[in-house]
Parts: structure tokens; C-alpha cells; sequence
């Protein structure tokens, strides 16, 4: 009896020691021997479930949804860092094929310049720069033009025919790395002297023979227009009533020669 008396001693100082509810169940152990212990047991236990509030039945349930929940967000989240990824991905290509792109079209655009350049001012030396940024996409262009016995200046120090000759450079040279079926070109000739305007012709007419290009001018010029092959005037004979007169300088010229 004596020993049985020691176990259970050992048994419930180990209880003792763990604390929380191994601690509650030795108490209430020991109040089942006592009414008086065993009714405040039962009413600090009642006070706990109080203090824990009503039990949700559906907590289980609630926990699986939020669940589900969470999932979907999480997946949605995974969906949209890949999609951002991709569509980064897709972004540096596209500027890096832009890069290859527009450096490849530059060195071309930059060749026809230097080459009309010189047609159109019978000599001199032009070049077009990036300026600005080492990136191609944000770089700026400035032109550089040396025309026949000036210095290399930049294209706001030419004079006003000088830098009409330029602009017209630098538009044909674009417009040759991609020749169009149709150039229309609306009185480029206006701010041009009478010995410009007839080299401003001979590029046409080069132009023309190379490319499979129809150019339709647009001036008041009387030189540009006797260096066309048809012309199209616009009459008004009546008020407000307009005529389109059409003449064939070829054929014309054809009559004069056998006259």
C-alpha cells in the first residue's frame, strides 16, 4: 500500500510539473473526492467556455472555402507574375529587334543622304549622328552639313535655300530605303533659286529612271514644270466652276520638233 501510495505521488508531481491541462485534469481528480472542489472545478470550467464564445458548426466548412479561397488567389498570383514575365520578355525583343532595326535602316538612310547630298549641292559633305543617348531608341539626330566651300555646321546655320536642299536630301534618302509606288511632293521647290530648282530636277529625273516611283509635283515654278513630262492645271472659266486642263509636254514637244 505503501508503494502504491509513493507511484501515485511520483505520477501526479509529474503531472504537476507539465502544467495546462494535465495540470486541470489533476485537479479535477483530486476534486472528485471533494463536492466543494469539484463544484468550483465545474464552474471555472463553465466561465472558460463562455469566455470561448459559441461554437460555429460550420467553422470546417468556412475553412475549406477560405481555402479554396486562398488557392485561387495564389494561382491567380502565379498567373499574372508569368504573364508579367512574358510580356517583359516579349518588350526586350521587340526593342532589341527595334535596336537591330533602326541601326540597319540609320547606316542605309545615312548612305542616301551623303550620296544626295552632294547631287543636290554639286559637291560637299553631309552625315547624320545619334546624339543624346548610346540607346538608338531615345537618341536625338542632328545633321551635319559642309556644304561646297563652307565649313561642317549644323543644319540651323544654314541659309534658307541651303537648308530646303538639305531637308530634301534627308526625305529622299529616307524614302529610297523603301521606295513607294507614289511620292507626291507639294511645292519643295518654292524656297529654291532658279539653279537649285534645275538640280532639284535632275534628281527627279534620276530618281525617276531608277525607281519604279511616279513623283507628282505640285508647284508654281515655271522651270519644274517644263521639266515634267504631263501637266495638270486647274482653270476657272466660270465662277465657281473649275476645269482640269491636261498637257503632254513629250507630245507636245514632239509637234515642235516636226514643225
Amino acid at each position: 500500500a505503501a508503494g502504491d501510495g509513493d507511484s501515485r505521488d511520483r505520477r501526479d508531481a509529474r503531472l504537476r510539473a507539465r502544467g495546462g491541462f494535465a495540470a486541470r485534469r489533476l485537479q479535477a481528480r483530486q476534486a472528485a473526492a471533494d463536492p466543494e472542489l469539484l463544484e468550483i472545478e465545474l464552474e471555472r470550467a463553465r466561465r472558460e467556455r463562455e469566455r470561448l464564445g459559441a461554437v460555429n458548426l460550420r467553422a470546417d466548412e468556412e475553412l475549406t472555402e477560405v481555402q479554396t479561397q486562398h488557392d485561387g488567389l495564389v494561382s491567380e498570383r502565379d498567373d499574372l507574375i508569368e504573364a508579367i514575365r512574358r510580356l517583359r520578355t516579349g518588350i526586350a525583343n521587340l526593342n532589341r529587334e527595334a535596336r537591330e532595326r533602326l541601326a540597319a535602316s540609320f547606316t542605309t538612310v545615312d548612305s542616301h543622304f551623303r550620296t544626295l547630298f552632294e547631287k543636290l549641292f554639286g559637291g560637299g559633305v553631309a552625315e547624320l549622328q545619334l546624339t543624346d543617348s548610346d540607346d538608338p531608341l531615345e537618341a536625338g539626330l542632328e545633321i551635319l552639313a559642309k556644304p561646297p566651300g563652307k565649313k561642317p555646321q549644323s543644319l540651323s546655320l544654314l541659309s534658307g535655300g541651303e537648308q530646303a536642299l538639305t531637308a530634301m536630301a534627308l526625305i529622299f534618302a529616307v524614302f529610297l530605303t523603301n521606295p513607294a509606288p507614289i511620292c507626291v511632293l507639294d511645292e519643295v521647290d518654292a524656297p529654291l533659286d532658279d539653279h537649285n530648282v534645275d538640280r532639284f530636277c535632275n534628281l527627279l529625273d534620276e530618281m525617276a529612271s531608277t525607281t519604279d516611283t511616279r513623283f507628282l509635283v505640285i508647284t508654281h515654278n515655271p522651270i519644274t514644270m517644263a521639266r515634267m513630262n504631263r501637266l495638270y492645271g486647274v482653270t476657272m472659266a466660270e465662277r465657281g466652276v473649275s476645269q482640269l486642263v491636261a498637257v503632254d509636254l513629250e507630245e507636245a514637244q514632239s509637234y515642235l520638233d516636226v514643225a
